[in-house]
């Protein structure tokens, strides 16, 4: 069977199960819409919540990042990661303990303000909406490599799937559809990465591949890469940092804040039956989420050497830098290459005319790429197409190639489904029912919450064709979005019994306030450089200490912490019963909603 036709069949007959579970688990209440009962199993919870975060920047990006990085990538392996664990310690229980269906609701009434609410909601919306940008375009270059099908008709088609099992099914569907994601998309990731490090090393176990020496050599993979791109000018692969230190720290730090702010993964954790399942789920989803992310780091670098060995074989084996055989003919190209060229995410340009395949670092110092006859890199290679073309670079069977197509499309459609929920309950519950129309029936708000749901698919799919400039090619702004408002509130509410509501409110439009300040600045939509105005700047790229916009979440919470303790400090203190429900929800006992009095 041929790889289309075996790629059409496998993502067919993936889409049928959550066609078919969506049907099965239709939300017949809001509770069901909302939480899915409140009645996941914890270990189920866990593998949702996997699939839930492992989302395209995942199982797409991180590894080609990771491949391009070297040990800067390190920072998305240790954010992401370590944020669940600020999650499971510091956030869910409590949450759960708190007994409400959605973070601005906890925001609401823990800061005892429709006010604090509504922000809430601008910043969950903020966050939401930037990282769903990402998903959408993730589905759309899977569709168009795998089925054939432009980048905007992919798009269509994973807008009508999500639409089949979130509206209809709510997080109930969501929630026993990404269960099935999760298998999915863990299997297209492992079992490719199994098949490639027993070919480069020998060892079928890609986190033991990793550290291995190179199939009949006694060469270590990682020190053959090391000497392979640094003769190709770019910075070695195994010590290499995003930016400076300072920089590699503060984006870790975003991210893991970020992690633990998202709102659509904290919802997660109010589907369990008890305070326990909430900490238990965490527990199973680290797990879960451990077996991708401790594989992905092998995946880069088997990745990296695959493609280098591909256009620079003469390297790869030793021969000297201006070796004829160190680049491949462009007519000689792998087919790989030839289907990857259609998407636009491989371009090659000879720039010096010699019909040869140049990839290296131009903007090295080295002659001996200018004696070369070496005009400058050639190829461009989107990094989003790394593990997706892996197992075509590593040549494996076509069944192994429509399965990864597959999974791609789980981690896009599953994280998607659940960022469109936290969406649209923001909008039907936070503000339709809690604050415009308190008098709304069961039955209007979860036919209003499945037109929101609806509603916020087309918003979602007009972004991942249209995307604005400053969340374009990054979900890591949403993770600073979030980190720099939502987190440090949801600490202060629950750490905190003197936080009030107006240092609530200032923090976290301060914090995103800053935040998006910076990133805009670095877009040109405040400052144009040259103008007087951002002479205050300079002008430059990352001029607050070298620290990239999608870096700047950490400072936006210091921002946001330190703005809402200087309010608080001037304004009216908690009322009694706020601090005594507090103290109630730090006691994670039992799954009764609190509400302090006592």
């Amino acid at each position: 069977m041929s790889l289309q036709a075996l790629t059409y069949l496998i993502v067919g007959l993936t889409f049928a199960i959550y066609i078919g579970i969506a049907i099965w688990s239709r939300a017949g209440s809001t509770s069901d819409f909302y939480v899915a009962g409140g009645g996941v199993h914890p270990v189920l919870n866990g593998m949702a919540t996997g699939a839930d975060w492992m989302s395209a920047a995942s199982f797409i990006s991180m590894a080609g990042l990771i491949a391009n990085m070297g040990y800067g990538g390190s920072l998305f392996l240790m954010g992401w990661t370590g944020g669940y664990v600020l999650l499971a310690m510091l956030l869910a229980p409590y949450l759960r303990k708190f007994g409400k269906f959605t973070v601005p609701q906890f925001v609401g009434d823990r800061f005892y303000s429709k006010g604090a609410s509504t922000v809430a909601v601008i910043c969950l919306l903020s966050a939401s909406l930037t990282y769903i940008i990402g998903q959408m375009t993730g589905v759309g270059v899977a569709f168009s490599r795998f089925l054939g099908v432009s980048n905007a008709t992919g798009i269509f088609i994973g807008m009508g799937i999500v639409f089949m099992y979130a509206v209809f099914g709510g997080m109930k569907g969501i929630t026993y559809t990404q269960v099935a994601q999760y298998c999915v998309l863990i299997l297209a990731y492992t079992i490719p990465a199994i098949f490639i490090s027993m070919h480069l090393t020998g060892n079928p176990v890609p986190q033991l591949g990793l550290g291995s020496d190179l199939a009949g050599t006694s060469v270590p993979l990682l020190t053959k890469l090391d000497q392979v791109v640094t003769d190709l000018g770019f910075a070695q692969y195994t010590t290499s940092v995003r930016g400076n230190l300072l920089n590699q720290f503060v984006y870790t730090v975003s991210l893991m804040i970020g992690t633990a702010g998202l709102p659509h993964v904290i919802v997660r954790f109010f589907t369990v039956p008890k305070v326990k399942d909430a900490r238990a789920s965490a527990g199973w989803a680290l797990v879960f989420i451990g077996i991708l992310y401790t594989t992905a780091p092998a995946v880069a670098a088997m990745a990296k050497m695959n493609l280098l060995s591909t256009i620079n074989p003469g390297i790869v084996t030793g021969a000297d830098i201006t070796a004829a055989d160190a680049q491949i003919r462009y007519e000689d190209r792998p087919d790989w290459m030839k289907r990857w060229e259609v998407t636009g995410l491989l371009k090659f340009t000879d720039k010096n005319g010699d019909g040869r395949i140049q990839y290296y670092n131009d903007k090295s110092t080295d002659p001996k790429f200018a004696a070369a006859g070496w005009q400058g890199s050639e190829l461009n290679v989107n990094a989003d197409i790394m593990v997706l073309a892996n197992p075509e670079i590593a040549m494996l069977p076509n069944w192994v190639i429509a399965l990864v197509a597959a999974g791609g499309l789980a981690a896009a459609l599953s994280t998607a489904a659940g960022l469109l929920l936290a969406i649209s309950s923001a909008i039907s519950h936070d503000l339709l029912k809690d604050m415009w129309m308190p008098d709304l029936s069961e039955k209007g708000e979860l036919m209003a919450g499945k037109i929101a749901m609806a509603c916020s698919i087309c918003v979602a799919g007009y972004l991942g064709l249209n995307p604005p400039g400053f969340a374009a090619g990054t979900v890591a702004i949403a993770f600073g979005l979030a980190a720099s408002s939502l987190f440090p509130c949801l600490m202060m509410g629950i750490f905190s019994k003197t936080m009030n509501k107006e240092g609530a409110i200032a923090g976290m439009l301060a914090g995103l306030g800053v935040t998006m300040l910076y990133v805009f600045a670095h877009k040109g939509v405040f400052f144009i450089k040259g103008t007087e105005f951002l002479g205050l700047f300079g002008g430059e790229a990352n001029f607050f200490f070298g620290i990239e916009p999608n870096a700047f979440g950490t400072i936006g919470a210091i921002v946001n912490f330190a703005v809402a303790f200087a309010v608080k400090n001037m304004t009216t203190p908690v009322p009694d019963h706020i601090a005594h429900m507090v103290e109630d929800v730090r006691i994670p006992r039992g799954s009764k909603a609190v509400d302090g009095a006592h």
